[in-house]
């Protein structure tokens, strides 16, 4: 089941958003996510978190369209995002998608990132935004990227060493490469075949891809 969480982060393009949908989705709003749900005229499944960020008119009209509520109370050890995803795992998902869970607070920004980053789990999860989607790879892992030639594919260290990385069909290649944090030597790279991947052996590596429509619609902004 692919499940789609909704995250309280800065939106400002429906449209795009909506690209990353489908009908069959299983939806669950992390909190203030509800008003992302409702600016694409959807139903979420589920609510989750505290609710001191949604709107309660707009969940009382979910519940009464069917949703269900997990509320949490207030002081709580994990943030609306991870309660979320617990809650998607719980009910049998096999691929996550987190929309809006970037732009707007810095904070709750990074620490979206984090979440994802925390631990192994045990489907894939990914973050779209606009026309971008980032993965986190813990190794020994190995994605591969089925976009068009001239796609952009970076990749960021997220732990203090990435060893064993190495690139299949992209245009600046690496060959069992290792990558320190902060190092900025794996941004902005190219598809060139068509599928490409990136492997790595140990450490934690983030990779975001951004499709050439996208790439082209930015560059011309």
């Amino acid at each position: 089941m692919r499940t789609v969480i909704f995250v309280n982060g800065l939106v400002e393009d429906y449209a795009t958003m909506a690209r990353w949908l489908q009908p069959d989705d299983y939806r669950i709003c992390a909190d203030g996510g509800t008003r992302h749900c409702a600016a694409l005229g959807l139903t979420p499944h589920v609510i989750v978190g505290d609710l001191d960020s949604a709107d309660p008119e707009l969940v009382a009209r979910f519940v009464a369209a069917g949703a269900e509520v997990e509320r949490h109370p207030p002081q709580k050890d994990q943030t609306d995002l991870e309660l979320s995803l617990e809650r998607a795992l719980h009910d049998g998902a096999d691929e996550i998608i987190l929309l809006g869970a970037l732009g707007g607070r810095l904070d709750q920004t990074l620490a979206n990132l984090h979440i994802v980053a925390q631990r192994r789990w045990p489907v894939p999860v990914r973050i779209a935004e606009g026309g971008q989607l980032a993965h986190v790879l813990i190794g020994p892992d190995r994605l591969v990227i089925d976009l068009p030639p001239g796609s952009m594919v970076s990749v960021i260290p997220f732990s203090p060493v990435v060893t064993g990385i190495t690139y299949a069909g992209l245009r600046y290649p690496l060959e069992d490469a290792t990558l320190r944090f902060g190092s900025t030597k794996g941004v902005s790279n190219e598809v060139e075949e068509r599928p490409a991947s990136v492997t790595i052996q140990e450490g934690m590596l983030l990779v975001v891809e951004e499709s050439l429509n996208a790439v082209e619609k930015n560059n011309n902004r």
